[in-house]
C-alpha cells in the first residue's frame, strides 16, 4: 500500500469517526427539542409521561431522521457512480413520483382520512408509497429496455416521473380532500416516524449497505469508462441491474417513511468527496453517514426554528440544498470559464 493510499485511508477513517461523533451529539440534542425542551429529559428519570415523550416520540423520530438520511446518502452515492454524473439524484428513476402516486391511490381506494393517526392507516400508506416507488422503477427499466444504455435510462426516468406526477395531480384534483395529505407527503416530514419505521429502515439500510459495498468495484470500473470496465471482465448488464435495485430499495424505503426529502442524496456524496478522495466502497459508507447527519440536523432545525410549530423538513432541505447546488454549479462554471 502506497503512502497516498495510507493517507486516503486515514482521512476516510477520521471523517467517519467525526461524522459518527457529530451524529451522537445531535441525537442527544434531538431528544431535548420539543414543546417542553430538556425538561422532559431531566424529568424522564422520575416522570413516566416525560419518559414516554422522550422514548416513544423524540428518540425514534431523531434516529428515524438519521436512518432516512443515511438511505438517501447511500442512494445518492450509488446513483452518481452508476450514471457517472456528480449531479445525479436518487429520485432520477421516477421513484419519488411513483411513491406519491401510490399514496394518492391508497387514500382514494381505502377512503382514509388525511388526519388519521391509526397505525393501520399509516402502515398502509407506507406500503403504498414503497410499492409505487418500486413499480415506477420497473416501468422506467421497461421503457429503457434494461440498464445497458445510461442516457436512455435517465430519459425514461424523467418521462416516468413527469407522467406519474401528472397522474397524482389528477387524482388530487378529483378528490379535493386528499390535498392536505398529499401536500404533507410532498413536503416531507419525520413527524410520524416510530420504532417500527426505524426497524424497517435499519434492516433495509443494512441490506443496501452490504449490497452496495459488494458492488463498489463495479462503480470504480465505470468511473474509468465502460470500455475499461468491460476489459476488466465485469458483467456490466447484470451488475447495473443490481445497482439499480439497491438504489430503488434505499430510495423507496426512505420515501415511504418520510415523504419527499430533497437534495440530501445529492449533497451528501459531494460533501464527502470535497473532504476526502477515496474508492466507492468507502464513499458509499461515508455518504450514508453524511446523509444521516444532514437530515437529522435539518430535522432538528425544522423543529427548533419556529417552535412550538414545525417547518416541513423537506422544505428546509430544499432551500438549503438548492442554495448549495446553485453555489456548486456557479463554482464549476467559474472554473470552466477560467480554463
Amino acid at each position: 500500500m502506497s503512502l497516498a493510499q495510507v493517507d486516503q485511508h486515514r482521512r476516510a477513517l477520521t471523517l467517519g469517526v467525526v461524522l459518527l461523533a457529530l451524529g451522537l451529539v445531535l441525537v442527544v440534542v434531538g431528544i431535548g427539542i420539543g414543546s417542553t425542551g430538556f425538561k422532559s429529559v431531566v424529568a424522564a428519570w422520575r416522570d413516566p409521561v416525560a419518559l414516554q415523550i422522550v422514548r416513544e416520540i423524540r428518540l425514534p423520530r431523531t434516529l428515524g431522521a438519521w436512518l432516512a438520511g443515511a438511505l438517501l446518502g447511500l442512494a445518492g452515492a450509488v446513483a452518481q457512480g452508476l450514471f457517472r454524473n456528480p449531479l445525479a439524484d436518487p429520485y432520477l428513476l421516477g421513484s419519488a413520483s411513483g411513491a406519491s402516486l401510490g399514496v394518492a391511490v391508497a387514500l382514494v381506494v381505502f377512503g382514509a382520512s388525511p388526519a388519521s393517526t391509526q397505525w393501520v392507516v399509516r402502515l398502509g400508506l407506507t406500503g403504498a408509497a414503497f410499492v409505487g416507488a418500486v413499480l415506477a422503477v420497473l416501468l422506467t427499466l421497461l421503457l429503457a429496455r434494461g440498464v445497458q444504455q445510461t442516457l436512455r435510462l435517465l430519459l425514461a426516468g424523467v418521462i416516468v416521473g413527469v407522467v406519474l406526477g401528472a397522474a397524482k395531480d389528477l387524482i388530487t384534483i378529483a378528490s379535493a380532500d386528499l390535498l392536505q395529505a398529499i401536500q404533507a407527503f410532498m413536503l416531507g416530514s419525520t413527524g410520524l416516524i416510530g420504532w417500527s419505521a426505524c426497524g424497517v429502515m435499519a434492516a433495509l439500510a443494512v441490506v443496501c449497505l452490504v449490497c452496495a459495498w459488494a458492488l463498489a468495484p463495479v462503480l470504480d470500473g465505470l468511473a474509468l469508462g465502460e470500455a475499461t470496465a468491460r476489459s476488466l471482465g465485469l458483467p456490466l448488464g447484470a451488475m447495473r441491474m443490481a445497482l439499480v435495485a439497491v438504489l430503488s430499495m434505499a430510495t423507496g424505503a426512505a420515501v415511504a417513511q418520510t415523504g419527499l426529502i430533497a437534495f440530501v442524496g445529492l449533497a451528501a456524496p459531494h460533501l464527502v468527496r470535497s473532504a476526502v478522495k477515496t474508492t466507492h466502497a468507502r464513499l458509499i459508507v461515508l455518504s450514508a453517514l453524511m446523509g444521516g447527519l444532514l437530515l437529522m440536523a435539518a430535522d432538528l432545525l425544522a423543529r427548533w426554528l419556529v417552535a412550538p410549530q414545525e417547518l416541513p423538513v423537506g422544505v428546509l432541505t430544499g432551500v438549503l440544498g438548492g442554495s448549495y447546488l446553485l453555489w456548486l454549479m456557479h463554482r464549476r462554471s467559474s472554473r470552466g470559464g477560467l480554463s
